[in-house]
């Protein structure tokens, strides 16, 4: 007997990896509509550094429906857990009127939230149980955490005292107020795949071509509202780049775009790092070399999704 089609299409990639144009093309091919999972294209005024490239959206002259793009303002800080909510929000109505998700990205713990399907719960803050664990000493803090958890896979949480405090509120409010199922869904992960020689050269061409539309005037447009240099650098890679361009603390254009690209590229291989790591944690990735849309196409109909452009 053969297992249900998927009903969650994901399309993910290294950055500048060609994976929001393919996403688009197999939403249109499929019915589907869009879900982006980036963690800047969430802000509004982040155009060309985030690399929205709404144009994408469009093919033979229909726009297909996108998500989680300009939401929220720039003062808001739009956390994991914002993302995964709405993620799933977003999920539960596109099936509720037939359509097919197809989540897009690149934002490894973005896309490993939903892959996941393990809902998080948002967790106020406790002064008592704060009180109370500010008089444990190290030791007793992590045994705590231990009890609170059962054990203790994500080594982040002991890093320091507040860190682990915190891992203990969240384990031990969740323990007591469980979250709601995540939706079901079965998903069919496709991820692009570049040889790295040629995913360097794309990342400096199109690093060259956002140069060229104005991103270091959308940056000083930014910075001429008012939103601060420290909140453009936490926004990395383009933004913390161009505004040290800005501030003279990259001295030409030609070293910033020396070193910015060499930052993207590195970036790029931590995004590949991660998604392998998604590999071995059991997630099934199906790589298109070069982001290719007719073995996407092949791929997708081999698993029961199939249909015409609409």
């Amino acid at each position: 007997m053969s297992s249900p089609a998927p009903n969650l299409l994901v399309v993910l990639g290294p950055t500048a990896s060609g994976k929001t144009a393919l996403g688009v093309r197999l939403a249109h091919a499929l019915g589907g509509e869009v879900i982006s999972a980036d963690s800047r294209q969430v802000y509004r005024g982040l155009d060309i550094g985030s690399g929205k490239d709404l144009a994408e959206y469009v093919v033979d002259g229909k726009l297909i429906p996108y998500y989680l793009i300009d939401i929220v303002d720039l003062d808001i800080e739009f956390s994991l857990f914002d993302f995964q909510r709405r993620c799933f929000a977003v999920i539960e109505e596109l099936h509720a009127r037939g359509v097919l998700p197809v989540l897009v990205g690149g934002t490894g713990l973005y896309l490993s939230s939903i892959l996941s399907r393990y809902r998080m719960a948002e967790v106020p803050e406790n002064p008592e149980l704060r009180a109370e664990l500010a008089g444990l000493d190290d030791e007793a803090l992590r045994a705590r955490l231990r009890s609170a958890k059962g054990s203790i896979h994500n080594t982040t949480d002991i890093v320091d005292r507040a860190r682990t405090t915190r891992a203990i509120e969240i384990a031990e409010y969740t323990r007591a107020h469980p979250p709601e199922p995540a939706p079901a869904f079965r998903a069919l992960v496709l991820g692009t795949h570049w040889d790295r020689p040629v995913l360097r050269d794309r990342i400096a061409r199109r690093l060259r071509e956002r140069l060229d539309v104005g991103l270091v005037e959308e940056v000083r447009g930014l910075l001429d509202r008012g939103v601060s240099p420290g909140r453009l650098h936490a926004l990395g890679l383009e933004y913390r780049f161009v505004t040290d361009f800005l501030d003279g603390t990259i001295k030409s254009r030609n070293d910033l775009v020396q070193k910015l690209a060499a930052t993207i590229a590195e970036f790029a291989k931590r995004q590949e790092t991660w998604f392998r790591r998604m590999e071995r944690q059991g997630t099934e990735i199906h790589w298109i070399d070069r982001a290719d849309f007719g073995k996407a196409m092949d791929l997708v109909r081999t698993h029961g999704l199939g249909g015409e452009s609409r």
